[in-house]
């Protein structure tokens, strides 16, 4: 297999502004177990799924363009190294296209060689491809809560 770090491209019916801020608002689409702030550079947010869990620092932060979080702690059980994310990247890419936002995610260093590639994958096509692609366009994303457990950490 290539060392291809993982990417989704969406786009979405609305301009980057709403699109920045709905990515920001992570609660809205990914979980609703949620500690700390994801809204500006520096914050440090951790959210949870059970007994799995990430935290993040959000490490670069240009309004309706671009963010990374950079995940300084993990626990993953259902893989052999728990904190096989800690030093990974999500790197979030914006831009307006013609009345169409384009959104370009890549998890760095989440590749196909590492054991939860497959499961992360599923996980990220589901809260970026779907329930952020939602939040976005309808206002209505669909995290994970205690009631709608959909897969692990992504």
């Amino acid at each position: 297999m290539k060392n291809e770090n993982y990417q989704i491209r969406i786009s979405v019916n609305a301009d980057a502004k709403k699109a920045f801020e709905n990515i920001c608002n992570v609660a809205g689409w990914w979980t609703r177990n949620i500690e700390g702030n994801s809204k500006k550079l520096n914050d440090v947010f951790t959210v949870r799924f059970g007994e799995t869990f990430v935290t993040f620092q959000i490490t670069e932060f240009v309004p309706n363009k671009k963010i990374a979080w950079l995940v300084t702690d993990s626990y993953l059980p259902f893989v052999k190294n728990k904190k096989e994310w800690n030093d990974t990247i999500i790197d979030w890419h914006i831009a307006d296209d013609n009345g169409v936002t384009k959104i370009t995610m890549t998890h760095i260093d989440l590749i196909p060689e590492i054991e939860c590639y497959e499961n992360c994958e599923k996980g990220w096509n589901f809260y970026t491809g779907e329930s952020l692609k939602k939040l976005i366009n309808e206002e209505a994303g669909m995290p994970d809560t205690p009631t709608n457990k959909r897969t692990q950490a992504a």
